[in-house]
């Protein structure tokens, strides 16, 4: 299946939080700036734990702040909801690309998101130098991915330049 060729429907910031969370989100956007945006994104977080418009913002709220580990914690929830939304196994290490094959062609842009926030992970992985796991993750992207339209491969290069350098 060819991750480029689908529909977009389905799309996590198309699904509306209730007005009390988007308020919380966009007072946060407007309180970046001044370093406070935290606390209303965690009160978001608290009425909205499944929402991925706010696990999204939070995550970039921790990435921009180079507050990886927290970025990663979130990036880690986001993806246990969006794998019990597409029906994948618990553990990404056992994602064969026969998942991503018969899955029904409305899942794509799910399944999509599920591939790029695993990407993040290894990303979040790779600057906090856990390179062995970044490679492991990049290495099955690239498995699952054979046109490489997420965009792992480099990332993937990148990675075993890194393990060069250090050896």
């Amino acid at each position: 299946m060819d991750l480029l060729q689908f529909d977009a429907r389905d799309l996590y910031f198309e699904t509306e939080d209730s007005e009390d969370v988007q308020n919380l989100i966009r007072s946060a956007s407007e309180m970046y700036g001044s370093g406070s945006a935290e606390l209303p994104l965690l009160q978001a977080y608290l009425r909205a734990p499944e929402s991925l418009n706010v696990l999204v913002a939070l995550n970039r709220f921790y990435y921009y702040q180079h507050r990886l580990a927290e970025a990663l914690l979130i990036a880690e929830k986001a993806l246990a909801l969006i794998r019990r939304d597409v029906g994948f196994p618990d553990d990404w290490r056992q994602l064969e690309t026969q998942h991503i094959s018969e899955a029904p062609r409305e899942r794509l842009t799910r399944i999509r998101l599920y591939l790029f926030t695993l990407k993040s992970i290894g990303f979040l992985h790779m600057r906090m130098k856990n390179l062995a796991l970044s490679r492991s993750i990049f290495e099955r992207l690239v498995m699952l991915d054979g046109k490489d339209r997420i965009g792992a491969k480099a990332l993937l290069e990148l990675v075993e330049r890194s393990e060069e350098s250090v050896s």
